[in-house]
């Protein structure tokens, strides 16, 4: 036993938040919004017109009634609530909300409104309706694409329906490719890929093909496309984002992204400068560098409640050279925090549909959660408050990792009941809205590190086991090494783990009650993979709602850089997929 605890101590490498206060017996009889979607678009509207009227549905799935109220940051997007009548979209009584698009005065281009929802006395409100409007349409007259030699580039296009589109080249080779890759909300918005391979042996230099989009309804979408593909070996500058938009309250305090520049080329990328600018003036947007990484700065002081619109201009050597990314700023008045609708997920995958479990690590997203900037837990036990926020699951405050304006990191508790929970935020002595989110006693989720997990193979001097990637310590595992794999969500423990606490560290140590499998392979309906048994599977010692599994990879493991890793837990419980190396 004593090496099995050497493994489990020495095995480290993970570290780490709304508020339902007093009101249990007024929110039994509350009402629980519900929508029938929550986007509207994208939609293609023909320049100088209005769109067709859209309708959203909304219900109640809790007692009581709704009385909503509905408002809309963009003016052209008016929304109204109808009277109730039978539903289109379920079985029931709804209100029908229609937005109205107004869009005849709009030039050509993408304009985006958010619609919100509100009922004061109802839980998992308020909700926003998102509402896309493409005056003109969004197939282009031309794509610009670079590509190093045995690379590839994408873009993408939406037309207002299913369409034909039909792919030349200039030089008769089939570098160019298209494919239907989505389909937006109700029956609009399909989104085409567009995909440019240049062949082996292709040479640096430009090289032109053409779309033909055809068959759609939507006249502007009916055009042929010139594709301009720059083969080249010089860098590609790529931003990790191709906007930014920051949402801050007024007189709170200005708030940084950072934007990454990546080099998808060859040869070694530089960012020379970043300089913003703003539409209307002001000096309200600031940039710096450091190496590849752009921080971009929005102050709110001095603006009134509104949008502000600006962009950052990030001068590189790159092939496609200054690439410019647009930022918004929206200003809002003060108001008590916001929880988002479905935003309080486990962060371990970050899924609203994924499963919380009793003393899951959590993410809350929302709006105005702290206005006294990102904090962090100082120590452990964690504490329930951090600065002047702090966060309540059925009247119960919850340990905090984690605050900031838009995020907060929690525990779920353990003592909170399977079944529906209530969360609200409170900031400054402000309570928020309500959200629910369900509970259950096992969500086994393994932690994921892009397609592979947060694994550590104690055996190769805990790198992680996957293709050896620069600034990563990993490469392939082997047949026989110990593994330490992190979790969430694998229940109760014995002893238990008091909520907050860390994890103990010496024996009696917190070992899991329900039995657990490690499975190498895929999962399919004839082969469940390798089963190994992990030499230990509790919480990871010090940690606070980690868990840690400690298992040897068989000798008859399969072997690849991809290979399938997942957990079950008792006959039932199925975590996700994550992928291992093994050599």
């Amino acid at each position: 036993m004593r090496q099995t605890n050497a493994r489990i101590n020495r095995a480290g490498g993970f570290r780490g938040a709304v508020l339902w206060v007093g009101l249990a017996g007024s929110l039994a009889a509350a009402p629980m919004l519900r929508l029938s979607s929550s986007v509207i678009g994208p939609y293609s509207i023909a320049t100088g017109a209005n769109g067709a009227p859209q309708t959203v549905e909304a219900w109640n799935a809790g007692d009581g009634s709704l009385s909503l109220q509905v408002s809309s940051s963009a003016a052209w997007a008016v929304p109204t609530v109808g009277a109730a009548q039978p539903c289109s979209t379920r079985v029931g009584t709804c209100l029908p909300i229609q937005v109205a698009l107004q869009t005849a005065s709009l030039a050509q281009g993408a304009y985006t409104g958010t619609v919100t929802v509100v009922d004061p006395n109802a839980i998992d409100a308020p909700q926003t309706i998102a509402v896309t409007a493409e005056i003109g349409g969004n197939v282009p007259n031309q794509l610009v694409l670079y590509a190093a030699p045995g690379g590839s580039a994408t873009a993408t296009i939406t037309t207002n329906q299913y369409v034909n589109v039909s792919v030349a080249t200039q030089n008769g080779q089939s570098w160019l490719a298209v494919a239907a890759s989505g389909v937006g909300s109700f029956s609009f918005g399909v989104t085409y890929t567009i995909g440019a391979t240049p062949q082996a042996g292709t040479a640096p230099g430009d090289t032109h093909g053409s779309l033909g989009v055809f068959g759609s309804s939507f006249a502007p979408d009916n055009k042929t496309v010139d594709v301009l593909l720059h083969v080249t070996t010089s860098p590609i500058a790529a931003a990790s984002a191709p906007s930014l938009a920051f949402g801050i309250a007024q007189q709170t305090a200005k708030q940084t992204q950072t934007l990454a520049i990546a080099n998808a080329g060859l040869g070694t990328l530089a960012v020379s400068g970043a300089t913003a600018a703003t539409a209307s003036g002001g000096s309200w947007l600031s940039a710096q560098c450091s190496g590849t990484a752009v921080s971009v700065t929005a102050d709110p002081t001095g603006l009134s409640p509104g949008v502000y619109r600006g962009s950052i201009a990030v001068a590189t050597n790159a092939a496609n050279g200054t690439l410019t990314i647009p930022v918004q700023l929206a200003v809002e008045p003060q108001s008590p925090p916001v929880a988002a609708y479905r935003g309080t997920v486990n962060a371990a995958t970050f899924l609203p549909d994924d499963p919380i479990a009793q003393g899951d690590i959590m993410a809350l997203f929302g709006d105005q959660l702290a206005y006294d900037g990102p904090q962090s837990a100082a120590a452990i036990p964690l504490a329930t408050q951090l600065g002047n926020t702090r966060v309540l699951v059925n009247g119960q405050a919850a340990p905090l990792y984690y605050s900031s304006y838009g995020q907060i990191n929690f525990q779920m508790p353990f003592e909170t009941p399977v079944g529906q929970a209530l969360v609200q935020v409170e900031r400054d002595g402000q309570v928020g809205n309500t959200v629910s989110v369900q509970v259950a006693s096992l969500g086994a989720r393994i932690l994921p590190f892009g397609q592979y997990g947060v694994i550590q193979d104690y055996s190769q001097g805990n790198e992680l086991p996957m293709p050896a990637t620069p600034g990563v310590p990993s490469g392939p595992a082997q047949t026989g090494d110990t593994l330490v794999i992190y979790a969430f969500g694998l229940g109760a423990t014995s002893p238990a783990v008091a909520t907050g606490a860390g994890a103990p560290s010496v024996e009696p140590l917190a070992r899991i009650t329900t039995p657990v499998t490690v499975h190498f392979g895929p999962r399919t309906m004839f082969d469940d993979g390798i089963p190994a048994t992990p030499d230990y599977a509790g919480m990871a010692p010090t940690f606070v709602g980690v868990y840690q599994l400690n298992v040897t990879i068989p000798a008859n493991a399969p072997t690849g850089d991809t290979v399938p890793l997942w957990l079950e837990v008792g006959n039932s419980e199925i975590s996700n997929t994550v992928l291992i190396a093994i050599q």
